[in-house]
């Protein structure tokens, strides 16, 4: 590990961005944004490259990354054909036949000693009430195909959206707030022969672009993180077996819903992604037990609708970069590792990694201490989603397939292991440092794959029977009455963005 002298640190003022895309711009408009005042921002990006567009679903933080950057939703949603999302439907992934949803709503009403379902719980051991997902406003509305928002009456929601269109859409506003933005193809990284820190990029093997400190957002490639930087990568395989992803986009049949739909098959699992006007649709698989071109095949025959575009395949490593930050770099997006797309996570990670960044930026020079707190965030955020992720695959009854048996079989973190242990045993849920789900997320997400608690918490008991029937009751009236008013998600999103047209 290097080491910084604090007296002889050099100011930062200059920051440079390799590559455009999602993880770029978004970088490019914090920064300028928040910061523009005390740095200059340069962002390369190539002519050549495109853009992976497997990251256009998201999860709810993303709306106080808009707000802390006034972006005006109603300008955002059209300039990028966005959808709202209530949550994920999960089909086939418990057993064949098996759906749930995992929304991003608060289910029940919970009490200091215990979540609301150590009661829902107790209310199934007396024959009391319905299903867990009965008590979610955001889970009902979602089944329904209904959305609507205000202060009065909030659901809590992100976005899908055309991720090449959201790039454009925000390097418009970078640029028009003082990005200074070079299009061409980086061909040369300089690096010092004292420290190691990278000092300038060739641009077209012409033009140098000099920089105090640096940003990559190369992709999978990082070409600054991992070739010129040689930090490292951790892989992951052993605990995510898919490793490829074939996608394509499609013409809307029908009116969106509001929710990403994950529908697993006999090698992995395929997304569909609703926008206003086309589907993104993509398959997931483990290149060990779906070839290539039988992966393209079935996911053209399932997608409904006219192929806008070829169908692309993605091949990638699960896993992430040993150090986020190394020297004078911070690698962002799939630069800075990839677990896979499953709970629509990497446009989170880029944000939270933005934000972190920008926490610990350093102005008066690169400083260990900084280096250290930003990688051991990192570590904790991306250890935290793994997590999760891999609860998905492991907690299921399917043994269908060679790939199935592989992964109820498979080892798994053993972190993940004493969650599992802990919600089995007891009923709880502890979230680690860096989880960035809920615990509702975590119990929607362990009951819907069939992992039942074998007790609740005895607070739960301190309601009578009565009690407990009239709580329960209560809950979901208040659920079924606030749903029952709400238009439809097509209606709302058409009354919504045709206002001030």
């Amino acid at each position: 590990m290097s080491t910084f002298d604090s007296a002889t640190l050099p100011p930062v003022k200059n920051v440079v961005i390799a590559g455009g895309g999602t993880a770029g711009w978004m970088a490019a408009i914090a920064l300028v944004k928040l910061l523009g005042k005390s740095l200059n921002i340069t962002l390369v990006e190539s002519k050549d490259i495109g853009i992976i567009g497997v990251g256009e679903a998201t999860i709810p933080p993303i709306r106080t990354f808009h707000k802390l950057l006034n972006i005006d939703e109603k300008a955002f949603m059209k300039a990028t054909q966005a959808t709202f999302k209530l949550g994920i439907e999960f089909e086939g992934w418990r057993e064949e036949n098996h759906s749930y949803i995992h929304s991003f709503g608060v289910t029940g009403r919970e009490c200091w000693a215990g979540e609301f379902h150590h009661f829902w719980l107790r209310a199934q051991k007396l024959g009391l009430g319905g299903e867990f997902g009965d008590y979610c406003p955001e889970l009902q509305a979602a089944k329904a195909n209904k959305f609507f928002t205000n202060e009065s009456m909030p659901l809590n929601f992100a976005y899908h959206f055309d991720a090449v269109a959201y790039g454009r859409y925000l390097r418009t506003l970078a640029t028009e707030a003082g990005v200074h933005h070079i299009v061409g193809n980086i061909t040369n990284v300089s690096k010092c022969s004292q420290t190691g820190n990278i000092t300038s990029l060739e641009v077209d093997e012409s033009q140098e672009v000099n920089g105090d400190f640096f940003i990559d957002c190369t992709g999978f490639k990082g070409l600054l993180i991992e070739q010129a930087l040689h930090t490292g990568y951790d892989n992951w395989s052993h605990y995510l077996p898919c490793d490829s992803a074939v996608a394509m986009q499609t013409e809307t049949v029908a009116a969106p819903v509001p929710y990403t739909k994950s529908s697993a098959h006999k090698a992995g699992w395929r997304w569909q992604i609703p926008l206003q006007h086309r589907v993104g649709n993509g398959l997931v698989y483990c290149s060990k037990y779906m070839s290539d071109d039988e992966a393209k095949s079935t996911l053209v025959q399932q997608v409904e609708g006219e192929p806008v575009n070829d169908a692309r395949f993605i091949k990638f490593t699960p896993g992430k970069r040993r150090l986020g930050w190394n020297k004078n770099c911070v690698a962002l997006g799939l630069a800075s590792g990839f677990i896979e797309p499953l709970e629509s996570t990497s446009i989170h990670l880029i944000m939270t990694g933005i934000v972190r960044l920008m926490r610990l930026f350093p102005f008066d020079g690169v400083t260990q201490s900084a280096i250290d707190e930003y990688n051991t965030k990192y570590d904790s955020e991306m250890a935290a989603i793994l997590d999760f992720i891999v609860m998905h695959y492991k907690v299921t009854n399917r043994e269908d397939s060679p790939f199935w048996q592989h992964c109820k079989n498979m080892p798994i973190p053993p972190s993940l292991t004493h969650k599992l242990n802990l919600f089995k045993d007891t009923g709880r849920v502890f979230l680690d440092d860096g989880d960035i789900f809920r615990v509702d997320s975590w119990t929607q997400v362990m009951l819907g794959q069939g992992l039942t608690p074998n007790q609740y918490h005895k607070v739960a008991d301190e309601m009578s029977e009565a009690e407990l029937e009239r709580f329960m009751m209560g809950l979901k009236q208040q659920v079924d009455n606030q749903v029952s008013r709400l238009p439809s998600h097509e209606a709302f999103l058409d009354k919504y963005l045709a206002v001030n047209s």
